[in-house]
């Protein structure tokens, strides 16, 4: 039976591993799902739910066995009782994206966005962002108007349609040379933004030799990326021409070389960011429930992360 490796731009690491041929050497029944190529799920209410396709798609027969997302996906498998276990996760993603408003809005602070329009894409690390920022000027989920974005909110806060827009680069990039933006709140002062990558824990416990072949993959794949952004940024800009659209294979070698590359096992320091969204999410009507996150480490998954990555990474 194949190994399905799940697949979609946003998960850098993933999408760059699947044009290298590397899992193949070792898996060669590998099966690539490209995530945009799947049924879409119906739109949650941005104001009273987390959309949850990424984790469905572990459990759901022509899904995968394996995805990448970013930060809170695990959190709403958890809430919705999708026994996951986690991979890895990168270094800190602090310069991949910010909360901005338009420079002479009126909106000076993450404070002033009571009842204002804030676009995210809703479902991965941006929610998880904003909901930090308002939490920690004293705002909850019910006091702003949330907007579904995807990724492309950039042209809906310059059209005035937005207030705020959690932006990531590389388009983020040309929404700043646009218009004069003001930064509300950066990733930094909030949390650490890892990328990530997880499993089903039967999938884990029955397939250990696939995934510590899918791990060491991530990690020569990742350190190629290191050495090679603008190689690397050719797939990205190749695969947005080939569906009709346009890029800019400069702004995609900058976005990738202000990334981290790499998987490193979980930490306690991202646990308890974890932890902390869980809270957040419950407590804001985002998920069913509030979930110990610590349940989703299995031991041995986070060793054999350690004793693949670089000796200069590792110690």
């Amino acid at each position: 039976m194949p190994i399905r490796i799940g697949y979609f731009p946003h998960n850098n690491s993933l999408f760059v591993l699947r044009h290298r041929g590397i899992v193949e050497r070792t898996l060669p029944d590998v099966e690539w799902v490209d995530l945009r190529a799947l049924p879409e799920s119906p739109r949650v209410d941005v104001k009273t739910a987390l959309p949850s396709l990424h984790s469905d798609w572990l459990f759901t027969e022509g899904g995968y066995d394996v995805i990448g997302t970013g930060f809170t996906p695990p959190v709403t498998a958890l809430a919705n009782d999708r026994d996951v276990v986690y991979l890895g996760i990168s270094g800190p993603r602090i310069e991949n994206g910010r909360l901005v408003a338009e420079a002479g809005s009126g909106i000076e602070s993450v404070a002033d966005l009571k009842g204002k329009r804030v676009g995210i894409a809703h479902g991965s690390w941006q929610t998880t962002l904003l909901l930090f920022a308002l939490d920690k000027a004293g705002l909850g989920w019910a006091d702003i108007e949330p907007v579904d974005t995807d990724v492309n909110g950039g042209t809906a806060l310059l059209n005035g349609d937005l207030d705020a827009w959690v932006g990531a680069y590389p388009g983020l990039a040309a929404i700043e040379a646009a218009a004069e933006l003001r930064t509300l709140v950066d990733t930094e002062s909030v949390f650490s933004h890892p990328s990530l990558w997880f499993t089903r824990r039967e999938f884990a416990e029955n397939n250990r030799a696939a995934l510590e072949a899918i791990i060491a993959a991530l990690q020569e794949s990742d350190a190629w990326i290191t050495e090679n952004p603008r190689a690397a940024a050719q797939y990205f800009v190749d695969d947005i021409v080939a569906r009709g659209g346009t890029a800019d294979l400069d702004a995609w070698e900058a976005a990738l070389r202000g990334r981290p590359f790499g998987v490193n096992p979980v930490s306690e320091a991202f646990l308890d960011e974890q932890q902390h969204a869980a809270d957040l999410l419950a407590a804001n009507g985002l998920i069913p429930k509030s979930v110990p996150v610590r349940a989703a480490v299995l031991p041995w998954i986070s060793e054999y992360v350690a004793a693949t990555q670089p000796a200069s990474v590792a110690g």
